[in-house]
């Protein structure tokens, strides 16, 4: 049983290019979350946005809408 180790020796803790690689994780990590959240508000918010933009031109008019101004006085020179 000499022979035997029962104590293991620790890992020294990294001291050299402990701020660079602290520095590349949250980096990776920051630009991942940040391209996670545009995508997302692009398909969650973007595209129900354009949608209704689509929608309202589509049945905009705006002769219409000239009309219903002018008949409530909002223009001096018409």
């Amino acid at each position: 049983m000499a022979g035997d180790k029962a104590v293991s020796v620790a890992n020294k803790p990294q001291m050299r290019g402990l701020l660079n690689a602290a520095i590349k994780r949250n980096l990776i990590l920051s630009l991942t979350f940040a391209g996670i959240s545009g995508f997302a508000f692009q398909q969650l918010v973007g595209a129900a946005r354009k949608k209704r933009y689509a929608e309202f031109y589509r049945t905009y008019d705006a002769e219409k809408e000239f009309e219903e101004m002018k008949k409530k006085g909002l223009f001096q020179s018409c």
